[in-house]
Formats: structure tokens, C-alpha cells, sequence
């Protein structure tokens, strides 16, 4: 999974774009968007090499997830630390912080547990169901006003797991919990970011690298396993934390030229890149109907984002 908010390195997964804005463009919307689409091919490309790496290469979830959050919290340190000082570290609200913080922890945990059994294209469309699992519970949590359309909407989007998941799909059954369990987590992260609109999205940014860090740190001794390294492996774990820094520097950067509404809809343009890269990679084709729940997915993640557009609380839910 998927604070992305200030022009160096930020918007995570589920966090609202900016709300102040002063030097914002908003007549460059192409632009704007097009930073979001190569945004989301760095997130979906991330997945491929965490899913290369842990079931090509045999690697333990924990080791990659955290040569993944090290080396952003390393960029980040260098890059934002100097000017930032104290502010890019201490939020206000600091438990609230370290709970979302171990929420992406667990997301990841299980994203890597599924892109094991899971071919790439399948994991994502169950993960990518989080955002209507936010549209559902952000009415009974946060007290959002929730549409008739918006739920059934929702409901049509679950469906589409249905057809991944069915029996006959010969998908890993354990594989769908763990993408499942994503989806999840992911929903908990994303309903705590809007609750954290306060907080500045570099300083959230900064401490989800630090706890991912720290917390997969002290798991990574016990799960140390694999093959042996060499320089396109080592490549490919730095590449891991540089793919998540520059992609959500770009979805940030992609919030000061176009406005969310036109941003959002493009997050389900992952799973279309996670379906090319599962080809390229892996050579899997997804049998028609898993395209089809796959389809369905995405149609009504985006009409329930565009359809909520409107609404100052309607923001969307992103997984990178």
C-alpha cells in the first residue's frame, strides 16, 4: 500500500490533496494529470519488483518491505531534513500518527504476502475494492453523508472480487485472504488520513517511512533468507524506496496543476499497469472473467469517486 503534499517527496496512499494551495496552476489539468498517470505506473511498477523479488528470488516480505521504507526514510533525511528541521518529524496529533503509521505497515505486510501467491494484476483489483469499503464505513465512522447510488455503486464493485476470486479462478486461496486482509488495513489507513487533514503530509510521510522502517527492521534478523545477492538485486531493493518516493512526490506535484476530481479516477489506471507489467514480467493473462471483476472494479471505483467529486469530504481513497 499505495500524504503524497508539499513539492519534494510526499502524498501517500489515502491522504487528501493539499488544502492550501497558493501557488497552485490549476489551468495545466493534462499536466496534472499526467504526473498522476506516470505516478501510479511507478506504484504498480514498485509491486512488480516486490513481487519479483519475494516470489522469484524467495526474498521474506519483511527484508523487502523494509529496504523499502529505509531507503525513503534515507531520501527523505536528506532531502527535506536540512530545511524541514523538527516540523518534518512531530506532528501534532502524534498518537493518532504512529497508529495510521502501523496501519501501512500492516497493509504492506499483507500486500507482500499476496503479490507471493497472487499474480500481479489479481492482487491489485481485490486491494483496489478499499476505496469502496471508505465510501461504506466513512458514513457510520465519520459521519459522511452516503448516497443510495454511492452504496450500490459500492456493492456492484464487490462483485468484481467475486469474479477474481471465484473457486474456479484456481486462484491461492490463502493469497485472497492476505489481499483481502490489504484491502482491509488499507481502508483503516485511508479513513484515519482523512481524519488527520490537519497534519502537515510531509510530517505523515515521514513518520510512515520511519515506523515502516523501524518496524520491519526489527523483523527483517528473524526472516533473513533468499538468494544470494548480487548488483541487479541490490538495484532492485534500492529501486524499491526510489519508486516510492518519486512516485508520490509526482501524485503530490499532480494535486497543484489539476483538481482532485479529475486525479482521482486515475488511481484505478494501476491496475491497467499492473496488468501490462503482469504480462511483460510474469507472462500471466488474466482469464476473461477475472478481466471482466477487474473491469468492474475500476468502472465503479471511478463512478462512485466522480460521483462524490462534489463533496468537500469526498476524497478519494488511493493504494500505492
Amino acid at each position: 500500500m499505495a500524504e503524497p503534499a508539499t513539492p519534494t517527496l510526499a502524498l501517500e496512499p489515502g491522504l487528501p490533496a493539499p488544502d492550501a494551495a497558493p501557488t497552485a496552476a490549476p489551468n495545466r489539468p493534462l499536466f496534472g494529470v499526467a504526473l498522476s498517470v506516470v505516478a501510479v505506473l511507478l506504484f504498480a511498477s514498485m509491486d512488480t519488483i516486490t513481487k519479483v523479488l519475494t516470489a522469484s528470488h524467495h526474498y521474506p516480505v519483511p527484508l523487502v518491505a523494509w529496504a523499502r521504507y529505509t531507503v525513503q526514510l534515507v531520501l527523505m533525511t536528506a532531502l527535506l531534513a536540512p530545511r524541514q528541521g523538527r516540523d518534518l518529524l512531530i506532528p501534532s496529533r502524534p498518537i493518532p500518527v504512529i497508529v495510521r503509521s502501523f496501519s501501512l505497515v500492516a497493509a504492506t505486510l499483507f500486500m507482500g504476502l499476496a503479490l507471493r501467491r497472487l499474480p500481479l494484476a489479481e492482487a491489485e483489483a481485490i486491494v483496489f475494492t478499499s476505496p469502496m469499503l471508505v465510501v461504506l464505513l466513512a458514513a457510520p465512522l465519520l459521519g459522511e453523508k452516503l448516497s443510495a447510488g454511492r452504496a450500490v455503486l459500492a456493492a456492484v464493485g464487490f462483485t468484481g472480487v467475486l469474479l477474481i476470486a471465484r473457486p474456479t479462478g484456481h486462484l491461492d486461496g490463502l493469497g485472497v485472504l492476505f489481499a483481502l486482509g490489504c484491502a482491509v488495513v488499507t481502508t483503516a489507513y485511508n479513513l484515519m488520513s482523512r481524519t488527520l487533514r490537519a497534519e502537515r503530509p510531509l510530517t505523515l510521510l515521514f513518520n510512515s517511512a520511519l515506523v515502516g522502517a523501524v518496524a520491519f527492521g526489527i523483523l527483517t534478523p528473524f526472516s533473513w533468507s533468499g538468494d544470494a545477492l548480487s548488483w541487479s538485486l541490490i538495484l532492485m531493493f534500492l529501486a524499491l524506496g526510489l519508486l516510492a518516493g518519486v512516485g508520490h512526490f509526482l501524485l503530490t506535484l499532480s494535486y497543484r496543476y489539476a483538481p482532485a476530481s479529475a486525479i482521482a479516477p486515475v488511481s484505478y489506471l494501476q491496475l491497467f499497469w499492473a496488468g501490462v507489467l503482469g504480462v511483460l514480467v510474469f507472462g500471466h493473462v488474466p482469464d476473461p472473467l477475472a478481466l471482466l471483476g477487474m473491469g468492474i472494479i475500476a468502472a465503479s471505483g471511478i463512478a462512485t469517486v466522480v460521483s462524490g467529486g462534489r463533496s468537500p469530504k469526498a476524497v478519494p481513497a488511493v493504494r500505492a
